[in-house]
């Protein structure tokens, strides 16, 4: 990976005059990843059994943990643990948005054996329908094609989903759903510290990281996220390459989504979530792209490949997919088209100076 020039006189200067960016910096090591959690395609059969009512209706702003039994099955896993969840999240915490949660689920002080596909991951996010069991599909599907452009990434599996409410006796129907990464399992796992202090500019990412995270972001249709007030962004020190990495999550708001709740920030004066608009800085110089670019071509019979080959998704959204992505391929191919994409943050008449703020962090 290329760092910037002079990236340690940089780093220095930065230490220097801000010598809360050295505190910013997490410095205790997650815990070592477990090696068999993502390391299949094949879907788990999760049950979550106990007081599900109870769970899924506390959803104040600070919601409690609830002690639940988690079942979990497919032909190499078998095992059921003790562990606690909680409701999370912002916009899907709310029951006028969506009737269930997502989770979160925390294996801290349980007892994990060393063979449990869970070992080694201290939480984990459940993410569930909320309008649409299609619409996790295709979140999932987001992240997996991230996955392909660069290991500083969240790594996913899906599951099927089952509650078991033990108070009145329920047993929910199997709904698809899926988990993702721990956070510091994540940037343990790429030799990074996590990084929690806001106002960082953009210019600050290591060119070729922010370069692919943008550019997918307008290929995926995603305006929903800031490097500034780290909205749907994790920031990572690299140890290995001693820069800032930047790492997006929450793709339910994207174009490539569509879920049927989505609305574009309005100050983006965007018709909906399926209007492109590139929100990287401006770029005097577009030809740093080209590597960027290059990659994304590269990528491009992965990226069908991936959703062509998913079992889980239907004809008609497969084709609409194919389509939304051709769009994209086509603005690479076309120089008027793409420099007028990629120039829009520099028009002094356009919204690329917005900076989106989001919610408060909701877990």
């Amino acid at each position: 990976m290329t760092a910037f020039k002079n990236i340690h006189i940089f780093l220095f200067v930065m230490l220097l005059f801000f010598p809360s960016v050295s505190s910013a910096i997490q410095a205790n090591p997650a815990p070592d990843q477990n090696q068999g959690l993502f390391d299949s395609e094949e879907v788990i059969e999760i049950r979550l059994e106990g007081n599900i009512e109870t769970l899924l209706n506390d959803r104040g702003e600070d919601p409690s943990y609830h002690i639940m039994t988690l079942h979990a099955q497919n032909e190499n896993v078998d095992e059921s643990l003790d562990i606690r969840v909680r409701v999370r999240g912002n916009f899907r915490r709310l029951k006028k948005n969506c009737d269930t949660p997502p989770l979160k689920l925390n294996f801290k002080d349980h007892e994990v054996p060393e063979h449990s596909i869970f070992a080694g991951q201290p939480e984990l996010k459940l993410v569930v329908p909320c309008q649409g069991e299609q619409y996790v599909v295709r979140e999932y599907l987001t992240y997996k094609l991230y996955n392909l452009i660069t290991d500083h990434s969240f790594q996913v599996r899906m599951v099927s989903l089952t509650f078991d409410d033990t108070e009145n006796g329920e047993t929910s129907n199997s709904r698809h759903a899926f988990l993702i990464e721990d956070k510091e399992v994540m940037a343990s796992r790429n030799n990074a510290a996590l990084v929690e202090r806001l106002n960082y500019r953009p210019e600050v990412i290591e060119k070729e990281a922010f370069f692919g995270m943008s550019v997918f972001a307008y290929m995926i249709g995603n305006t929903d996220w800031s490097i500034q007030f780290l909205h749907n962004v994790e920031l990572m020190f690299s140890n290995t390459d001693n820069v800032f990495i930047a790492v997006p999550y929450d793709f339910d708001l994207v174009g490539f989504v569509s879920s049927p709740y989505a609305r574009p920030e309005p100050a983006l004066r965007l018709r909906s979530v399926r209007e492109r608009v590139y929100r990287g800085y401006c770029l005097e110089d577009l030809s740093v792209l080209t590597d960027t670019f290059t990659l994304f071509q590269e990528l491009k019979p992965e990226f069908y490949k991936t959703i062509t080959e998913n079992t889980l998704l239907d004809e008609s959204y497969k084709s609409s997919a194919i389509e939304y992505l051709n769009d994209f391929y086509d603005t690479l191919d076309d120089e008027k088209d793409m420099t007028k994409a990629f120039s829009y943050p520099c028009s002094r008449y356009g919204t690329g100076n917005v900076v989106i703020r989001g919610m408060q962090d909701g877990g």
